[in-house]
């Protein structure tokens, strides 16, 4: 079956929001206190951990800027507010930012949002990808690294990706769907893979690491032009705040795991096995990365004509105000 299958609702999604997309003014305002207010969506999950970071310590990291914390429970939601300009950016699957930029969307990904910590959970009882063959895999998105990451691994093991049935599903129910038997397989963003180990529902058949060019491009921080453009100074402070969110993110303390644990509730032993798998250093988008997804969307057939490197991704912070 062609994954286009699986992205004909998104599309549809994203051809309304464009219809849509001058209707909101760029910025959320000013604060009482005369700050830029920025409003930032995201989902909970530890990908978006430099969001929620630069949330918890936008006193410290940020002078003349508000940070908004919108959280949303699913991706269709959070596209949707994005790409009409009722946030004016967000921490997004990559894939999700291409898509909306091939429909006209203009956005930007200003930096990633972490590298690795995907795993690849299988049933206890499944010894081998063949074992996969008939059964059912739950993803979170067709436009996601997570199901570039099962045709990798299921090419690898000399499967079609159609030996499998594919089943888009909310992060959250994996793990019970995993221990229900209603999927033999997921693979999803974390905390929810760790989840699963911890819990004794499954177990890692692959991490991540093992497929892709160095990584797989996952989760990206975005920002909407008009934003970017109405309030440049802004933006630069946000940028900065973010990347130093970033360090503390990943520091290892007991203070940032502790700040972990404030916005995603989980358990201390899924959450601590979940930040072994992650990173949240190197945050720059190389073109060689890029390229690699940009051709596995178009064989999969997930977008047509995607966004060229520069067309979407913008370095400038990232790489110390050099483009």
């Amino acid at each position: 079956m062609s994954t286009k299958r699986y992205s004909s609702l998104l599309t549809a999604g994203l051809a309304s929001s464009l219809a849509l997309s001058g209707c909101a003014e760029p910025g959320g305002g000013e604060s009482e206190s005369g700050d830029q207010v920025i409003q930032i969506g995201h989902l909970p999950i530890t990908h978006a951990a430099p969001a929620y970071f630069l949330d918890h310590y936008q006193d410290e990291l940020l002078d003349d800027v508000e940070l908004e914390l919108i959280q949303f429970n699913s991706w269709i939601e959070l596209m949707d507010a994005l790409n009409t300009g009722r946030i004016d950016g967000a921490s997004v699957l990559f894939e999700l930012a291409m898509k909306a930029r091939s429909q006209g969307i203009e956005i930007e990904t200003t930096a990633l949002g972490h590298r690795e910590g995907n795993p690849i959970i299988v049933d206890p009882e499944v010894d081998s990808v063949e074992d996969l063959k008939g059964e059912t895999v739950a993803i979170p998105h067709t436009l996601s690294a997570h199901n570039l990451l099962l045709e990798e691994m299921l090419t690898g093991a000399g499967l079609d990706y159609e030996d499998v049935e594919i089943s888009e599903m909310p992060p959250p129910e994996m793990p019970a769907a995993l221990s229900e038997g209603r999927v033999a397989s997921y693979v999803v963003a974390e905390p929810f893979g760790a989840l699963g180990v911890e819990n004794e529902i499954g177990k890692v058949m692959h991490q991540s690491s093992e497929f892709c060019p160095d990584n797989c491009l996952c989760c990206a921080f975005v920002l909407r032009e008009d934003t970017m453009e109405a309030f440049p100074e802004a933006t630069d402070e946000l940028m900065e705040g973010y990347l130093k969110a970033s360090e503390r993110a990943g520091d290892g303390s007991e203070e940032s795991m502790q700040v972990h644990a404030d916005y995603l509730p989980v358990d201390e032993g899924a959450l601590e096995l979940s930040l072994d798998w992650i990173s949240y250093d190197d945050l720059d988008i190389r073109e060689d990365e890029y390229a690699y997804l940009r051709e596995k969307l178009v064989e999969m057939e997930l977008v047509d004509g995607p966004p060229s490197f520069d067309a979407l991704v913008n370095r400038t912070h990232v790489q110390g105000g050099d483009d």
